[in-house]
């Protein structure tokens, strides 16, 4: 049985990264166990591998870095030129072997042809797919070549695999121009069997060029200012020799200035050039010469609100930036954007569950593992992409969550506020972030302000509301939110990182309402656990909710999980377990248990039951031993607020789940509320949820 694949490429920076990070997604996102091998990586010179670093580190695999590699390229030349090759294979072989124990799958990445021992690189790779004996993926970039050179190099490369008894069963033309994607793809189908599926990823800027720190580490460069964002991805370059009312003029988006560091004129100008709304943002400052402006100069950019990262170097500007213009640009653990950027790549350009099919062989996991869900939440979001609307639109957490959402471009995004802030703030931050794509709205200033205070005004006329009040809530962030939603000019809102519950909710009861048959607004949480993924209801929205209200909530919650892909198993927990507990609260779980058993006879639900007894299959067979729920239940029902919150807290701190949410049910359009102790994931995960929550599930 097969339960690996190789990704093999003919060449140096082929954006082979592109293609592991896209199919590690795509294969958690299948099965609960990835593995991650990389046969021969580089020497690094006490530095760990990067591919292996960042895989590691970004998909959290539980394994060790020294299991992730077998040799380094000059271990691999040594043991050649001392005729020891088949000791190369054997150790590959083991090493591969102990991953297939541990794993479900296993992806393996080749080596990058860099440095000594580059032309024997590619028959190493053959042979060391041919002796796992697992399938292979061809990678070649298109960069510099005409469609026949790409094609050429493809088909020779498939014929060599195919003659050593490889299979290769897909083919990708990496980094293509995106008006050549269709040509690149026709030109390889020319040659490749049917069986054999075919793909062409364009070359994007965002990907190509470096960082600031990236190049810092290759220049040797010394950070003068701006350290903290030695992130920010760099667009075009050029050098500020000419006047500044000249060279203000070439600045374009992202532009790295490259000048003698004894050009004031050159440094201010472009400083303040990228904080005016006038010119494009720009990445950083590369001073030449080894030169250090003067100490008034200094004085002068250490008191400005707004900088970007100002390197000084050794090296005349001409050699500088020959340099910087030779620098490859790398994926590292940290670089998120990229990161994400890569995935969402793979994603909209290679046929992901065309490719999964072929690689069926890896074990059926039971259950919905954590990772398995997160990409499902992905995946279903882009199936139709959403508007959301987040009306706290100058929160550090909700302007680094919609810079990562655009990036992946599942959602499109309203940020609520005044521009030239929210602007600012982007800038402040060092935030990567495509503004074009970003829509941002202040609500007095709005084309629609006028007809949302008076469909407001005969929404709420019955509760005394007139023209004037209604003009102030629609001044409102969270009232004018929601009227965007009830408007159909959004499809749903995620507030609360800066506004208590009862602020971002209220205006949704008011005239968003309850779907029909529903009384009661819940929430639940998704409680992503090492291996199952948990919901767990109301924790957010109702203290004391009756029996008719648990039943409700119950029910609600029980329809949520099976919209998201989790077989519900309802356990309403109480301090006692079956028949044996007396008083009014376990009485009150045992009511609304009824009360699902009585309305919704098709669902699995088991109460009064005990935590306990409802998730250790153990301790739930031998209190409630012909349950279907207890010991395997997926929807826990809380017996009140007090007891709901705290126990996800708990759960949460104590075993580092991932809780998503929390997801209101029950209303027409989704309005969801996050906690004003949220982090940039819990915004990121909130906003998908909504967005799914639109589809209309």
């Amino acid at each position: 049985m097969n339960k690996g694949i190789y990704i093999a490429t003919l060449e140096s920076n082929s954006g082979k990264s592109l293609i592991t990070l896209g199919l590690m997604r795509t294969l958690l996102g299948k099965t609960a166990k990835v593995g991650y091998f990389r046969p021969v990586i580089d020497d690094k010179k006490g530095e760990k591998d990067n591919h292996i670093d960042t895989v590691l580190s970004y998909f959290d695999v539980d394994m060790s870095y020294d299991d992730a590699y077998a040799f380094t390229r000059n271990q691999v030349i040594q043991k050649r030129n001392t005729g020891k090759s088949g000791e190369i294979i054997d150790t590959i072989i083991q090493k591969y072997k102990q991953l297939e124990e541990q794993f479900d799958f296993i992806l393996v990445e080749g080596s990058d042809f860099s440095g000594e021992g580059s032309v024997f690189e590619f028959d190493v790779n053959v042979l060391i797919a041919k002796n796992l004996g697992i399938p292979a993926i061809l990678v070649a970039s298109g960069v510099h070549k005409t469609k026949e050179d790409l094609a050429g190099s493809l088909q020779l490369a498939y014929n060599t695999f195919i003659n050593k008894d490889v299979n290769v069963i897909a083919v990708i033309a990496n980094k293509i121009n995106a008006e050549n994607l269709e040509v690149a793809k026709k030109e390889l189908r020319n040659f490749l069997p049917e069986d054999v599926d075919v793909f062409a990823i364009p070359r994007l800027e965002s990907l190509a060029n470096p960082t600031i720190k990236e190049i810092v580490l290759e220049l040797d460069g010394k950070v003068l200012f701006g350290e903290e964002f030695l992130d920010n991805q760099t667009g075009s370059f050029g050098v500020g020799a000419m006047q500044l009312r000249n060279y203000i003029t070439k600045l374009r988006h992202n532009s790295l200035v490259i000048t003698p560091g004894d050009r004031a004129d050159i440094i201010l100008g472009a400083l303040q050039a990228n904080i005016s709304s006038n010119y494009p943002r720009i990445s950083g400052i590369i001073l030449t010469g080894g030169l250090i402006p003067e100490e008034p100069i200094l004085k002068l950019i250490d008191g400005l609100s707004q900088v970007v990262p100002i390197i000084s170097v050794e090296g005349g500007t001409f050699g500088v930036t020959n340099k910087v213009g030779n620098i490859k640009s790398n994926i590292y653990a940290d670089s998120i954007p990229k990161i994400e950027t890569s995935i969402s790549t793979f994603e909209s350009h290679v046929s992901i569950d065309t490719l999964a099919e072929r690689l069926t062989s890896f074990k059926k996991t039971k259950g919905v593992t954590p990772r398995m869900f997160q990409y499902g939440l992905i995946t279903r979001a882009r199936q139709a992409k959403k508007h959301i609307v987040l009306p706290e639109g100058t929160d550090d957490r909700i302007l680094h969550a919609t810079a990562r959402l655009l990036a992946i471009d599942i959602v499109d995004i309203t940020l609520l506020g005044e521009k030239d802030k929210i602007l600012d703030k982007i800038n402040n931050l060092g935030i990567v972030l495509d503004v074009e794509k970003l829509h941002i709205v202040n609500p007095t200033e709005s084309e629609h302000f006028n007809d949302y205070v008076t469909t407001f005004y005969e929404l709420r006329k019955h509760k005394n509301v007139n023209l004037d009040i209604a003009r102030d809530w629609m001044s409102d962030v969270s009232y004018f939110g929601t009227m965007m939603i009830y408007k159909g000019h959004a499809d749903g809102m995620v507030s609360g990182a800066v506004h208590t519950t009862q602020h971002t909710i209220r205006p949704a009861l008011q005239f968003i309402k309850t779907k029909p048959g529903v009384s009661v607004v819940s929430s639940i949480f998704f409680m992503c656990l090492e291996d199952r993924v948990s919901i767990f209801g109301d924790c957010a929205i109702n203290p004391n909710p009756t029996a008719e209200e648990l039943a409700e909530i119950a029910i609600s919650s029980a329809e949520s999980s099976s919209a998201f892909g989790i077989e519900p198993k309802i356990a309403m927990l109480s301090y006692s377990s079956g028949t044996s507990g007396k008083g009014a609260d376990v009485d009150r779980v045992r009511q609304a248990t009824e009360i699902v058993k009585s309305q919704r006879p098709d669902l699995k639900v088991e109460g009064p039951i005990q935590y306990d007894a409802a998730v250790d299959i153990t301790v739930g067979k031998s209190k409630l031993p012909d349950s279907e729920v207890a010991g395997q239940a997926s929807v826990l029902i809380f017996p009140d607020l007090n007891t709901g919150n705290n126990t996800y807290k708990a759960v949460q701190r104590e075993t580092g789940a991932l809780a998503i949410g929390p997801m209101l049910q029950g209303l027409n359009k989704p309005v969801n509320d996050l906690s004003r102790g949220c982090t940039v994931d819990d915004v990121f995960n909130t906003v998908i949820i909504t967005a799914i929550q639109a589809q209309g599930i």
